[in-house]
């Protein structure tokens, strides 16, 4: 669709695809990217309307209960990408605008161009961003710099987002941009399948909790997997000097 812009099929398409990511035991890795010149431009205008029509339709009461959960089924969607075990890299050119914003901070690794534009835009739409941006933002650029972004609606470069750590890494150009995307997505598909999916969600749970918690967490984890078959298969690597091989 249109500058890669978010309508309804496309946030359920982005939702079903990484929970099928997320059980499909050949996946160690994903790359998001978008088709064309940008990676996303945002929520698609005429899905705003389709809900302020259907919103309008409907009684007092009935329609901020529509409203609630149309929030939140979109919400569901880029949550399926934080929720999904396997490592998710976006790899980001052009512009990425408001739901962009949303889309790529529930993903794991960011890596963009040096000339992709990136905004915050919800604020110039008079609404607050609520699909993920507000929540997960912060845990990647600071409060400080996320209420900057958000108050002001300001576009900046993949330069900046390089700066403020939004992009882990810069690039010349989308073919350098996807090749090294590609590279870094099958580093890490040599890893231990368990250990990985095991990585991504202590990482995503101790996020909320305070240190010690965090430690509890992470040891009740281990005492669980830490003599698994992908353990004694890097031990033996290691051991036999050559590349582990790990299954599914």
């Amino acid at each position: 669709n249109k500058a890669n812009s978010l309508d309804r099929n496309t946030w359920d398409a982005i939702g079903e695809a990484f929970r099928w990511a997320d059980h499909e035991k050949s996946v160690r890795a994903t790359i998001l990217s978008g088709e064309g010149n940008t990676f996303c431009a945002g929520i698609d205008y005429g899905l705003i309307m389709e809900i302020i029509s259907k919103a309008n339709g409907l009684e007092e009461g009935e329609k901020q209960e529509f409203v609630l959960e149309t929030i939140r089924d979109l919400q569901k969607s880029f949550t399926a990408i934080e929720k999904c075990r396997k490592p998710v890299i976006a790899a980001i050119h052009g512009s990425c605008y408001g739901g962009g914003i949303d889309l790529i901070s529930a993903c794991d690794i960011r890596l963009g161009t040096s000339d992709s534009k990136f905004c915050v835009k919800e604020i110039d739409l008079a609404i607050v961003a609520d699909v993920g941006t507000l929540q997960r933002l912060p845990h990647i650029v600071g409060q400080g710099v996320t209420r900057e972004l958000a108050f002001t609606g300001r576009t900046f470069t993949g330069d900046e987002a390089y700066r403020i750590q939004l992009l882990n890494h810069v690039y010349t150009s989308q073919e350098v941009l996807l090749a090294e995307a590609r590279n870094l997505a099958e580093t890490i598909a040599e890893k231990s399948p368990l250990a990985v999916r095991g990585t991504k969600q202590v990482l995503n749970r101790c996020r909320d909790l305070s240190v010690d918690d965090g430690l509890e967490y992470v040891a009740a984890w281990n005492a669980g997997q830490l003599l698994s078959r992908d353990g004694q298969e890097a031990f033996s690597a290691m051991v036999e000097k050559r590349k582990p091989d790990f299954q599914d």
